[in-house]
């Protein structure tokens, strides 16, 4: 009784924390740490990783990115002002830098700060490549996924504390830690993270397509990610990530949905 009213009281406390709702996905998330707490310390430790590597300046790829996530930027918020989300980036302080690492990456943290490695470049195979990684890691960040994955971190963890407080039984209790920790990480926390990947795809689209750039090269550029891995993934069900064939197959069906909605803000045609 006492481990089911601890689940109860901390499942009733995410609730009621859960409680703003994000323009571009409609959804309430959990809010645990606020943005006010969140950005300040993404943009420090983005700060030391760019005194701490390699960062390209001054050269036509550097330019690239910088032009590319400024449109991306551009477009995210024509579509919150016009969907009446106006201020809603008020506290991003975009920054996009390309960092010189063979690692096949991109990422952007809370609050806008982008890198790019020079690993990726050759898959994006040009602008529209670039766009299409852009507009995914941009989505990212307007979604408040990192905000959302922290907030689950901690209940999750909150949970399994909760739990080890309530059992008193030694054997019964390392039961619960190997079960929890395995059922939770399966059943929950990697199905959220799959989640967040698809909707950072969908809006992602969005974003590039609203900036000019053609939709149906996202596709195109998984089918160059999934042949640079070989072929050589995890089962789906045991991934952060939905499969290559899923996300190819997801992003093939938006395109269409992408140009519908970049035509509302005049765009006819697209960038070559």
């Amino acid at each position: 009784m006492k481990l089911k009213q601890a689940l109860v009281a901390l499942g009733a406390a995410g609730i009621i924390l859960s409680c703003a709702t994000n323009p571009f996905t409609g959804k309430k998330t959990m809010a645990l740490v606020p943005n006010s707490q969140l950005f300040p310390t993404a943009f420090q430790e983005y700060d030391k990783f760019l005194s701490d590597n390699k960062v390209v300046k001054g050269t036509s790829d550097a330019a690239m990115i910088t032009r590319v996530g400024e449109r991306i930027a551009v477009a995210a918020e024509r579509w919150l002002n016009a969907n009446g989300n106006e201020g809603y980036l008020k506290d991003y302080k975009w920054e996009y830098n390309l960092v010189d690492d063979k690692t096949v990456n991109a990422w952007c943290m809370p609050g806008g700060k982008i890198v790019f490695y020079t690993g990726i470049l050759p898959i994006a195979a040009g602008e529209t490549g670039v766009a299409a990684i852009m507009g995914h890691e941009v989505a990212h960040a307007l979604a408040n996924h990192g905000q959302q994955r922290m907030s689950a971190g901690l209940v999750q963890q909150g949970l399994a504390v909760a739990g080890n407080v309530a059992i008193k039984d030694e054997k019964s209790r390392n039961a619960f830690n190997q079960y929890y920790g395995v059922g939770s990480q399966v059943g929950v926390m990697l199905p959220f993270s799959r989640a967040h990947e698809t909707e950072a795809d969908k809006i992602g689209l969005y974003l590039m397509a609203i900036a000019g750039y053609n939709p149906d090269e996202a596709a195109e550029l998984w089918k160059r990610m999934k042949a640079n891995s070989g072929g050589q993934a995890p089962p789906e069900i045991l991934s952060t990530h939905p499969s290559n064939d899923t996300r190819i197959a997801n992003l093939k069906a938006l395109a269409p949905q992408a140009k519908a909605e970049a035509r509302k803000f005049g765009v006819t045609s697209f960038r070559k």
